[in-house]
């Protein structure tokens, strides 16, 4: 048996297993070193300096560049380090506009938090730089330059877990900033929307961008109906925003708040992740059996469409043409709704409650668009219905357990799965595994597909048909598994893409956390379980799936679900001026 060293913290023996360095090591035992530069999934930057430890034989040094030794004798909160963190906050905020009140991360900041925590409360330096005006080009993101206190955690997250570099640091001394390329507006490079940038913004420096003002407006007008669909990653998520565990289910009070906050109806957006499980499903036993272009690659994500289009063009006729349950609810509710509910398609205001800063961006494609009108009108993130709710003095907590219309409701395990990163290809094999056999499954888990490698790959025997698989996350990821594609190194069947790291539950609209090598896993937990839970786990069981289908689809694949359901692409230039 090996045996487990230890090194010494503010008076006590602290075991080591395998942290990447001290500062992980001393959160891991409740101690909570402040930084704000450090990220658990980012490479190590060592830029704010707030995470400094005095080192018994070393002296004052970054606990996230230390790497954990056997003995070292370390103490955290000396007079002299907390003269310096204060100093380096001080020194941050002299750069950065303190403006707190109207700041989108007010109450939710990282620098707002450790500033309060260190007793800073004046700053002897002169504020230095004029205030600069937000970039609101994008459909999706909103910078703030005067909030930047350049940590570099966007531009790692689109380097690191991308490959794209969007984001870049540009000037010198005081005059150093984070920018797109060239000095241009975000919405003019070839940014894919994912914003995990702003997942690891520890301050208000970029955002999602908000159209709360707008769904206001809507709620309060009374010639619309408005109605929402919320996605599956929301319901594990949501709770965090009001001190809840990651991972909680809260679909029922969430479906009471919506109503509470004016919503006519409330449909469930896995109910349409069945959607196009089918379809999908569909098209891809059609491509393997008709000998179509191959691997498919899934569609559901528009981030990683963005990509496609943006790096991939010669890629894009293996994209399922499927769209994404999002994009397939929108334009189902704008075919049934106007009957439904006596109202017409421009009176209708359809609002979607996503993970995903992306769908702001794919709600305003061309493509999904019926006579004129958009399917989808306002997309909003999970952490934007929270700000909703609070808005409203809504007691969240104390709301009792709703459910969501009929219809368009129903919450299926194989929809509720499309949150991680693997799901949609375990709910196409749920599907397609009795397709191809005749049986129903015994049990309908595929562990193979599932895990945290941000690639997978696994083969699995169906009715003497091997069906090869990959699962993706992050978009460098994809483009090492295209070149391996391309190359000849690798042959798939389906290849499945997910921009965001671990999937949707760790989508750019989620909560912010300081630990997310702690909240995704409980997340992602809290999604199984949830699937595990419900009565309906294929779509084949979906009775309401299959109504839906009658009355306003027909046959699976047909001509009204293409016109429905199904979409296309187009390579897009890589910038705009």
């Amino acid at each position: 048996m090996e045996k487990i060293q230890y090194l010494n913290i503010d008076g006590r023996d602290y075991p080591i297993h395998g942290e990447r360095n001290v500062l992980q090591l001393a959160r891991n035992h409740g101690i909570d070193i402040p930084s704000l530069c450090y990220h658990p999934n980012l490479s190590i930057y060592g830029a704010c300096r707030l995470c400094v430890v005095d080192v018994e034989g070393m002296g004052v040094v970054s606990s996230c560049t230390l790497a954990p030794q056997e003995g070292l004798v370390i103490k955290t909160r000396t007079a002299v380090l907390r003269q310096l963190r204060r100093t380096a906050l001080e020194l941050i905020l002299a750069n950065h506009d303190s403006d707190c009140t109207t700041c989108r991360k007010n109450t939710n900041c990282r620098l707002q938090e450790l500033s309060s925590r260190l007793g800073v409360t004046s700053n002897p330096y002169q504020q230095i730089g004029a205030k600069t005006p937000c970039d609101a080009s994008s459909p999706a993101l909103v910078r703030d330059p005067g909030k930047c206190i350049l940590c570099g955690n966007c531009v790692r997250a689109c380097t690191e877990f991308h490959e794209i570099g969007v984001l870049e640091f540009s000037g010198r001394g005081h005059e150093a900033k984070v920018t797109p390329a060239f000095g241009l507006p975000l919405g003019n490079v070839e940014c894919v929307n994912c914003g995990q940038c702003a997942a690891v913004c520890p301050v208000g420096a970029i955002y999602s961008h908000s159209y709360n003002d707008e769904i206001w407006a809507a709620l309060n007008d009374p010639t619309k109906v408005v109605v929402a669909q919320i996605a599956p990653a929301v319901r594990i998520a949501l709770g965090e925003e009001f001190g809840l565990p990651a991972g909680q289910n809260v679909l029922g009070k969430m479906v009471s708040a919506l109503r509470e906050l004016g919503f006519d109806h409330v449909y469930d957006t896995s109910f349409a992740a069945d959607l196009t499980t089918v379809e999908e499903a569909t098209e891809i036993l059609g491509r393997i059996q008709n000998g179509g272009e191959l691997p498919v690659f899934t569609s559901c994500c528009p981030a990683w469409v963005t990509y496609a289009e943006y790096f991939h063009g010669d890629m894009l006729k293996n994209l399922s043409s499927c769209k994404s349950p999002q994009g397939m609810l929108a334009s189902v509710l704008r075919k049934a709704l106007p009957g439904l509910l006596g109202c017409e398609n421009k009176d209708l205001v359809i609002v979607s409650v996503m993970p995903c800063t992306a769908k702001k961006y794919e709600i305003e494609r061309k493509e999904l668009s019926h006579d004129g009108i958009q399917d989808m009108n306002y997309s909003m993130t999970t952490s934007e219905l929270a700000m909703m709710i609070k808005e409203a003095s809504l007691d969240f907590l104390s709301l009792e357990d709703g459910v969501c219309d009929d219809a368009f409701g129903l919450e299926p395990g194989s929809g509720v799965i499309f949150a991680t990163s693997g799901g949609v290809t375990e709910a196409v094999l749920r599907y397609t595994a009795e397709k191809l056999t005749g049986k129903k499954l015994d049990d309908v888990r595929f562990e193979a597909v599932r895990g945290e490698a941000g690639i997978r790959e696994a083969n699995l025997s169906l009715a003497g048909t091997t069906l090869k698989l990959c699962q993706v996350h992050g978009l460098a990821n994809a483009k090492k598994v295209i070149a391996d594609i391309a190359s000849g190194e690798k042959s798939y069947h389906v290849v499945e893409v997910m921009a965001c790291p671990n999937g949707c539950v760790n989508g750019g609209g989620q909560p912010f956390t300081i630990r997310p090598d702690l909240v995704i896993p409980a997340r992602t937990a809290g999604v199984y379980a949830r699937d595990e839970q419900l009565e309906v786990r294929e779509p084949q069981d979906n009775q309401a799936l299959s109504d839906v289908y009658k009355k306003y689809i027909g046959e699976v694949g047909g001509h009204e679900a293409h016109e429905l359901l199904h979409t296309h692409y187009c390579e897009r230039p890589k910038f705009r001026e």
